[in-house]
C-alpha cells in the first residue's frame, strides 16, 4: 500500500483522529508513521470488528456436539493395534527426510515475572536448560539418529524476533547449525477500541496484537518457507508450543498414525483431569472433528458423563499436532482460510498526555486448531499427561515452572525405574535429550550398569 493509499484508508474508515494526529507530526515523524503503519491491513481489522463487536464470537451449538474418535492409550494389558508396524511408518519418514519441525515462540515471559521470550526461560530441575535449549536438543537428537537434517522453524513474534535470534546465536544454536534453524514472526493486525477507534500506542505506532497461534500456518506461506521446505522434499510438519518441556518432538509413532490414517492434521489429546478443568477439548462438530474453547462449549456438555459416569468429553487439547505442508498450502492458496476470533482485552498504551493508561481494545486472532474442520482426514491419538504433557503458563501453582520441573523429574524417575535403577525420592534428576529421548534409550544405555557418581551437588544429570 502506498502512503496516500494509506492516509486514504483511514479517510474512509472515518479514523479522523489518527489523520489528525499525523498532520500534527514533523516531517521526519510523519515519514515514521508511515513507514511503521503503511502496511497494516485496516480493511481487514474493521471487517472483524463489524462482525464481532457486541457479538458473541464464538459460542458453538451444543446440538451439533458427539463424541470423536481417538486412538485410546491401552489400558491394562497392550492393545493388538501393531504398534511396531505403526511406529516404523512414522520412522521411515524420518529417515527419508519428510519431517520438519515448527515451534511457535512469539510470546514473552512476562506472565513468569520473566523479562525476554518465553523460550528463553531456565527451566530444567538440574542444569536450569532453557525451553528453547530442551526442545532444541530433541531435534539434534532425532538428527543425529536418523542421520538426516531435521529443519527447526520457529515463529517469532514481532516483540521477541531479534532477541529469539540473536539468543540462539550466542548458544551456537544449541548445535544444530545456523542452516538448520529457520526464524519467521507472525503478523500482526490493529486492535479497535469498542467504539471503532484504531488506537496509538506511541506517538509513531498504531497499536497492534498478534494475530494467534493460527497465524503461524499463514506465516509459513507469507515467508517463504513453506515453499522452501516443500521444494526440499519435506511433506509433515510436527508442530508444538514452545511452554511445553515434555512434548515428544517429531514422535515417531505419532507421525506413523497420521501417515497410515492419511490425515492432513493429527492431535494428541490427553484425558481432562476433571470436569472444571478449563481446557480446549477435542470433539465432533457437524460431524467433522474439531477442538473447541472451553469457554464456547454449554457447561452441560463439559461435564457430561458417559453411561460409565466417566467425563463424555475427555480428550484435552494438548497444543501438539501434525500438519501435511500441501494442507498448509491449501489452507493459503486463495486467501487465508482459518476463522478469526475476537477477544475483548486490556492494552497498555502511552496517552496523548505522554502518560501511560491501560484501556479496553478488541483484538482479533485465530486458532491452529481451527483448521481441523477444513482437513478431509484426521487423526487424534492420546497420550498421557505424566508423559507428554506439562505446559508452563503461570508463575505458581497450577502449569507453573515448579510444577513442570517436577513433571520433567518425574517422568526421567520413571524411565530409569525402567531400566532398573533406583533413584531415591527428593533427588534432582535430569536427563538430556542427547543422552536419551525415551525409557528404551535409558534401558539400553544403563543395562547391567550402576549410575555413575550425581553430576552436582549430589543432583543426577545424565548427557
Amino acid at each position: 500500500m502506498t502512503d496516500q493509499e494509506f492516509l486514504g484508508t483511514l479517510e474512509l474508515f472515518e479514523q479522523l483522529h489518527i489523520l489528525d494526529h499525523y498532520r500534527s507530526l514533523s516531517s521526519h515523524h510523519k515519514r515514521s508513521f508511515l513507514d511503521a503503519n503503511r502496511d497494516l491491513d485496516l480493511h481487514l481489522a474493521f471487517q472483524l470488528y463489524r462482525k464481532f463487536c457486541g457479538a458473541n464470537p464464538g459460542a458453538v451449538d451444543p446440538a451439533m456436539i458427539s463424541p470423536p474418535d481417538i486412538i485410546c492409550v491401552p489400558k491394562g494389558a497392550p492393545q493388538n493395534t501393531d504398534a511396531s508396524a505403526v511406529l516404523a511408518t512414522g520412522e521411515a519418514l524420518l529417515r527419508q527426510q519428510k519431517v520438519a519441525v515448527l515451534i511457535v515462540a512469539g510470546g514473552q515471559g512476562s506472565r513468569l515475572g520473566f523479562e525476554g521470550p518465553k523460550g528463553t526461560f531456565p527451566l530444567s530441575p538440574v542444569r536450569g536448560k532453557t525451553l528453547f535449549q530442551l526442545l532444541s536438543e530433541q531435534v539434534r537428537a532425532l538428527s543425529t539418529r536418523y542421520r538426516v537434517p531435521i529443519p527447526l522453524l520457529i515463529m517469532t513474534s514481532t516483540d521477541n524476533h531479534q532477541d529469539t535470534v540473536g539468543f540462539f546465536r550466542q548458544n551456537g544454536f544449541f548445535g544444530l547449525g545456523p542452516d538448520a534453524v529457520h526464524f519467521f514472526p507472525q503478523g500482526v493486525l490493529p486492535a479497535v477500541s469498542p467504539d471503532g477507534r484504531l488506537i496509538m500506542k506511541d506517538n509513531i505506532h498504531l497499536y497492534t496484537s498478534p494475530d494467534g497461534h493460527g497465524g503461524s500456518l499463514k506465516a509459513l506461506w507469507d515467508s517463504g518457507l513453506l515453499f522452501k521446505m516443500i521444494d526440499s522434499g519435506y511433506e509433515e510438519l510436527f508442530y508444538c508450543q514452545v511452554d511445553n518441556p515434555l512434548v515428544r518432538i517429531a514422535d515417531p509413532l505419532f507421525l506413523g498414525h497420521h501417515r497410515q490414517a492419511l490425515s492432513q492434521v493429527s492431535t494428541k489429546v490427553v484425558r481432562r483431569r476433571s470436569i472444571e478443568e478449563k481446557v480446549g477439548v477435542y470433539l465432533k462438530l457437524n460431524g467433522k472433528d474439531a477442538i473447541a474453547e472451553y469457554s464456547d462449549l454449554d457447561e452441560r456438555y463439559m461435564s457430561a458423563l458417559d453411561d460409565g459416569g466417566e467425563i463424555l468429553y475427555w480428550a484435552g487439547n494438548t497444543a501438539i499436532h501434525i500438519f501435511s505442508l500441501s494442507f498448509i498450502r491449501e489452507l493459503n492458496k486463495n486467501g487465508f482460510a482459518l476463522p478469526y476470533h475476537c477477544a475483548k482485552k486490556s492494552a497498555y498504551i502511552v496517552s496523548s498526555d505522554w502518560e501511560p493508561a491501560t484501556i479496553d481494545v478488541c483484538k482479533f486472532e485465530t486458532f491452529v486448531f481451527d483448521a481441523l474442520p477444513f482437513a478431509q482426514k484426521t487423526c487424534c491419538m492420546e497420550v498421557t499427561r505424566e508423559d507428554e504433557f506439562a505446559p508452563v503458563k503461570n508463575k505458581e501453582g497450577n502449569d507453573s515452572p515448579d510444577t513442570a520441573r517436577a513433571a520433567l523429574t518425574a517422568l526421567h524417575r520413571r524411565w530409569l525405574t525402567r531400566a532398573g535403577i533406583d533413584v531415591p525420592e527428593g533427588t534432582r534428576l535430569e536427563i538430556s535429550p542427547l543422552y536419551a529421548l525415551g525409557p528404551e534409550d535409558v534401558i539400553k544405555k544403563q543395562k547391567g550398569k550402576k549410575l555413575t557418581k550425581p553430576a552436582i551437588n549430589g543432583d543426577v544429570y545424565l548427557e
